[in-house]
């Protein structure tokens, strides 16, 4: 059976890995009820069967995980777990009565009286927050929605920059946080720190995922792994930080948990099994970019906001590293195609319109304080060769 962490202030008791319930369901339209099918079903029943044998006591789904709730919903009564933790999210709304309404909807698909954790999903801008936390906000109907013991704590998840995460942790509202951090992408460190001081639980998002594309890793990060799986290696990174109780396991099916609970039965190996693995990841880095690339690179940079076709030179910058240092083809292409097609969630534009819309002369005009001025055209270019093309959906706009 999995370990638990106390997850803060909550108190509850918090398995390490978390069954995360947006890649077990059949679509990601909010089907009909008749139109799930019995194969969806039954491979649904497999994993949730599987995960709680194994101790995934945490569920958690999200009001605009398409068919998920639904799905969910029908099964948890007949796979009964007494120590089940049941989160939800849904989105912020300006108006509170539109976010009441949705909170409704989404109890009444998983046909729930209380859910045990509720998270304000998707707080990326700071009109999110002003419109979670204003008087008569979304945080008074789950207050009032919690004063009638149908909802345990509130968190809130995230995509957002750093200090709106610090923002949103400042307030004292929530009580946890959803938020991405893995070996790939550690920027929001401050913002784990924070949460821990003011004991809030921590919840890593889509390690596998967004932490590198993991269930496919390229032959170069499976080398430079060894002899650990990349899923492993990243799981044991991520539940050896002190601020972090549990990470998402987007399972698919029941055969998706074995890696992630491997991980777990080495944990008390972590801190002799990681470091060789980091130094080679780490040299490889510096092989490929060099010591003075990776000490600068994001020096003098403009906000996505401020650059010529709104193109999120710090993201594209990022992906350029990720793939020249370890080869991470699959996830590069994807996060380029989601720049500039899916909001909020993943903001700012792709190189395409560098040499079409926007000329090199003003790309290099905002560039002027990076010491990269002369190169990041280039750079550029290349990364649009190696992975651009079709933009991609985000995961919640694909049916």
């Amino acid at each position: 059976m999995l370990p638990t962490r106390r997850f803060g202030r909550t108190e509850l008791a918090m398995p390490l890995l978390s069954l995360g319930g947006m890649r077990f369901q059949q679509s990601w339209s909010d089907l009909p009820a008749d139109r799930i099918t019995a194969e969806s079903q039954d491979n649904l029943r497999a994993t949730l069967a599987a995960a709680v044998q194994h101790g995934f006591h945490h569920v958690e789904t999200a009001r605009h995980y398409g068919s998920s709730e639904r799905q969910l919903g029908w099964l948890l009564p007949q796979i009964p777990d007494p120590q089940r933790i049941l989160q939800t999210k849904v989105p912020p709304q300006d108006d509170a009565q539109a976010f009441e309404a949705e909170l409704q909807l989404s109890f009444d698909r998983l046909a729930v009286d209380r859910v045990d954790c509720l998270a304000i999903h998707g707080i990326n801008l700071p009109e999110h927050l002003q419109a979670t936390l204003k008087p008569g906000g979304c945080m008074e109907v789950a207050r009032r929605w919690q004063q009638d013991g149908r909802i345990g704590c509130v968190g809130f998840s995230t995509h957002g920059p750093l200090e709106l995460i610090e923002a949103a942790i400042a307030s004292d509202a929530f009580d946890y946080v959803n938020l991405h951090w893995y070996f790939i992408r550690q920027d929001n460190g401050p913002a784990i720190a924070a949460a821990r001081a003011r004991d809030m639980g921590v919840f890593v998002i889509s390690p596998t995922d967004k932490g590198g594309h993991l269930h496919s890793p390229s032959e170069r990060l499976l080398e430079l792994c060894a002899p650990l799986h990349p899923i492993v290696f990243n799981d044991l990174f991520c539940l050896s930080h002190p601020g972090i109780q549990t990470i998402s396991v987007g399972a698919s099916g029941p055969q998706d948990l074995a890696l992630h609970l491997e991980a777990v039965a080495l944990l008390p190996q972590a801190a002799e099994l990681l470091p060789p693995i980091v130094s080679r990841l780490e040299g490889a880095r510096l092989s490929a970019l060099g010591d003075a690339w990776l000490g600068s690179w994001q020096q003098g940079l403009p906000r996505w906001q401020d650059t010529p076709g709104q193109i999120n030179l710090p993201t594209l910058l990022w992906l350029h590293n990720l793939l020249e240092a370890w080869d991470l083809q699959s996830y590069a292409k994807a996060r380029y195609g989601l720049l500039g097609a899916a909001s909020h969630w993943f903001p700012g534009a792709n190189a395409d319109a560098l040499d079409e819309s926007v000329s090199e002369a003003e790309l290099k005009a905002v560039l002027q304080a990076s010491p990269w001025v002369e190169q990041i055209p280039g750079i550029l270019r290349r990364l649009r060769e190696r992975v651009g093309g079709t933009p991609s959906k985000r995961l919640m706009q694909e049916d």
